[in-house]
This record gives C-alpha cells, sequence and structure tokens, in this order.
C-alpha cells in the first residue's frame, strides 16, 4: 500500500525556492509548518483597513519601531507567514539580513474577514507557539479587535492564548511596550 505524505519545507528550501524564481512575489504564498499555503485575496474592507491601520501606526511611532505591512516574519515552527501588520525592535536596516524573529516582534495583527476562523485558530496558534506575545485580530465581520496576549501550551500540547480581550470601536488600547491607540 502506498501512502501518499506531502512534502514540507524547511525555511531554507522555501527561500531557495523563491532565488530560483519557482515561488515569486505575486503567489501570495506563506509557508506555515512546512506547507505551502495559499493567501487568499483580500477584499476591499481588508485593504482599506490595512492601510489606515499602518498609516496610523506609522503617525504614532515614527522611528520608534518598525512596522511591516504583508511582509515575512521568521518563526521556528518552520514558518514564514505575512501577517497584515507587525511592529518589530529597532529599525528598519536591523531587516537587511533576515526578516523579524520571534524575539524581535512586538505584536503581530492579522485583518480578519474570510479568514477569520483561520486567523482565530490556526495562525493563533502558530503564533502562540513562536511566543508572540501579542496578537491581534481586527475582526471586519464583527467591527471589533481582538487582543490574545500571554501564549501557554496546554497539557495536551496544544499552544493557545491565556488572555483574549475585546474591544470596539472608539476605545483605546495600549500598544504593547509603546503608546496608546484608538482604533476606529
Amino acid at each position: 500500500m502506498n501512502v501518499v505524505t506531502p512534502k514540507r519545507f524547511t525555511i531554507d528550501e522555501y527561500h531557495r525556492l523563491i532565488e530560483l524564481g519557482f515561488l515569486k512575489e505575486g503567489d501570495r504564498i506563506e509557508l506555515i509548518r512546512g506547507e505551502l499555503i495559499q493567501i487568499l485575496a483580500k477584499g476591499m474592507p481588508h485593504t482599506v483597513c490595512s492601510s489606515i491601520l499602518c498609516r496610523q501606526l506609522d503617525r504614532l511611532l515614527g522611528d520608534r519601531a518598525v512596522i511591516r505591512g504583508q511582509d515575512p516574519v521568521t518563526l521556528p515552527n518552520q514558518s514564514e507567514p505575512e501577517p497584515d501588520v507587525v511592529i518589530a525592535r529597532g529599525r528598519d536596516e536591523d531587516y537587511l539580513a533576515h526578516h523579524p524573529y520571534p524575539e524581535d516582534i512586538l505584536l503581530v495583527v492579522e485583518i480578519s474577514d474570510s479568514t477569520l476562523i483561520y486567523d482565530q485558530t490556526k495562525k493563533l496558534e502558530l503564533y502562540a507557539e513562536a511566543g508572540i506575545s501579542d496578537y491581534w485580530v481586527v475582526n471586519l465581520n464583527a467591527y471589533q479587535l481582538e487582543r490574545y496576549s500571554q501564549p501557554y501550551q496546554n497539557v495536551q500540547g496544544k499552544f493557545n492564548y491565556l488572555s483574549k480581550q475585546i474591544y470596539l470601536s472608539n476605545q483605546s488600547l495600549a500598544i504593547p511596550g509603546l503608546k496608546m491607540l484608538c482604533w476606529t
């Protein structure tokens, strides 16, 4: 009996596929736990929310942190997702040799409508396992922000966050390690 198993890639193999031209920037692919995952096309609300959020963060933070929009982060679980927004320590130039690692990351934000369940489960587990201390999901369907913090591993070996808080329109919340943000 033949067993079919998917080919899993390491981060180095993934980068090599990009270098060789097998994967291109416009392909909208993420490496998640060694598997190549096709990213869904973004709708207009997602695109507008992302643009507004990046602009607000840039105004609030200036040069005090790096704001990356839809750029990869490198995680130790053979993953290189491309979150909608990442706030990382340091300066842009610090990431010429590599994408931010978990220890560089202050905050990961996913903007969700059609990907909501995936972002609340698979992506949440991925970021918790990597030790990302703060993960936000902008839930466009419910027009709320979900703030997850305090990653942990339960007795079954599953990763999650101990704390989940909901923020509604016009409520303020602190950007981890930085200052207040009022999101609308």
